[in-house]
């Protein structure tokens, strides 16, 4: 293998296929012309060793420990920015000036409303139904009421369905929420920036103002940068995946929602309160399950320790964690659940088990604790997981627009049955 190609040796011939060089990260082997050239085809299931698409947006490193939206580290992302900022970052590339914040944020603001016949559309679902099945589905109606957003070939059509979807987005999830508890619908206020806005169409009662605590607002703001994009997971995959059959940005995000519902992808920390409660109703004997967890005869998992990616630690679990330490000084919340919770945490980060194997809490561990001290129920996790990733989401489809990449179609390798005659059913 030379610097810039990598030689291939097959059936007695040579094939030479170029290096992709990148800026931080796997370089990648363009093989593009395999098939024609050998009549093979690569084999990568859950796709552990293939690339994608070549991307500007997000950049992460699993052995490090770093995530980085359009370059700048996580870290200072939480510390000195906002979501709306990190929103405009996403999309646009660049950090706003005052001016291009100001504009953006009105823009957004302009949108902050949701049509009759979508929310008689909202109350058409049973309480009972699971608020990503609500989102998903409302999400895609509002291609019907938005008709210039499918619209993919105009930047200005395409600009403006981003700015009203992540206006029309935060009141679907505020208001999936209400609706599943029988709550009347409470309408946006643009004197509120967009975080105190979501919090307050959740939370506010009829005749009532709504005391927005500074530390939630926080912490909220902050979670929803953690989340706002993950480089190429499953929804941004499918949504780049869906927006390749030039589907609009509205179906292509109800696909990426559908796709973050799934329990392996979004519902890790629902997972996590799931685990602590079952800690509880067994006694709530913390060290018995960190002893099964470390068991090999034992099938039972700690949730909320470790990443699929990061071999080191989750850089967002060390900003979440001090984040889940202001919220229950603040609210001085006493429920069983979150002490179960913090007495796994001490447990396990002192356990050299953990320590060897690096399986420290991660994001998804330290969010679950901080919704629930919130009173979010667990159902809305995901719900509020799809907020954050929205913006990350828009970026990843008008990236692929942009790129006018061709239509997502993998190979398979088939071992089905041969070519056979039909039988006719008597003859069976």
């Amino acid at each position: 293998m030379s610097d810039n190609k990598v030689i291939f040796n097959y059936d007695g011939k040579e094939y030479q296929y170029p290096i992709i060089e990148s800026t931080l990260g796997d370089r990648g082997i363009d093989i593009s012309k395999l098939r024609s050239d050998t009549g093979l085809i690569t084999l990568d299931i859950g796709y552990k060793n293939t690339g994608s698409t070549i991307s500007n947006i997000t950049y992460l490193d699993g052995d490090k420990g770093e995530l980085f939206y359009r370059g700048y580290p996580i870290e200072q992302l939480a510390e000195k920015s906002n979501f709306t900022e990190v929103m405009y970052l996403l999309l646009n590339g660049e950090l706003p000036n005052k001016e291009q914040f100001n504009h953006f944020e009105r823009e957004i603001k302009k949108q902050n409303w949701v049509s009759e016949e979508m929310r008689r559309l909202l109350e058409v679902f049973p309480r009972s139904a699971h608020p990503m099945g609500v989102l998903s589905s409302l999400t895609s109606a509002l291609t019907a009421f938005n008709p210039k957003a499918v619209n993919i070939e105009s930047h200005d059509d395409v600009e403006k369905a981003s700015e009203l979807l992540i206006a029309r987005f935060a009141i679907l999830c505020a208001w999936t929420y209400r609706n599943m508890n029988g709550y009347p619908l409470i309408k946006g206020n643009n004197k509120l920036n967009y975080v105190e806005n979501f919090y307050n169409m959740m939370f506010r009662m009829p005749n009532e103002e709504l005391e927005v605590d500074p530390v939630l607002i926080n912490a909220l703001d902050k979670i929803l940068i953690l989340h706002a994009d993950h480089e190429q997971n499953c929804s941004a995959s499918t949504v780049r995946m869906v927006g390749s059959a030039r589907a609009g940005l509205f179906a292509s995000i109800s696909a990426g929602v559908s796709a973050l519902w799934g329990p392996l992808h979004g519902g890790a920390n629902q997972a996590v309160i799931e685990m602590l409660e079952q800690i509880v109703a067994d006694g709530g004997n913390v060290q018995k399950y960190v002893d099964m967890a470390k068991s090999k005869d034992s099938s039972f998992r700690l949730m909320g320790f470790g990443h699929r990616v990061y071999r080191n630690f989750d850089p967002r679990g060390k900003i979440i964690k001090k984040v889940m330490d202001e919220v229950l000084d603040d609210l001085d919340v006493h429920d069983e659940i979150l002490e179960t919770a913090l007495k796994l945490e001490e447990i396990a980060l002192k356990d050299e088990y953990f320590i060897e194997r690096k399986l420290y809490p991660n994001v998804d561990f330290y969010s679950g604790i901080i919704y629930r001290a919130m009173g979010i129920p667990t159902e809305m996790f995901t719900v509020l997981f799809a907020l954050g990733r929205l913006p990350g989401w828009i970026a990843q489809w008008t990236e692929h627009r942009l790129h006018e990449d061709p239509i997502g179609r993998p190979r398979q390798v088939y071992q089905g049955a041969v070519k056979r005659d039909f039988v006719e059913m008597e003859n069976r």
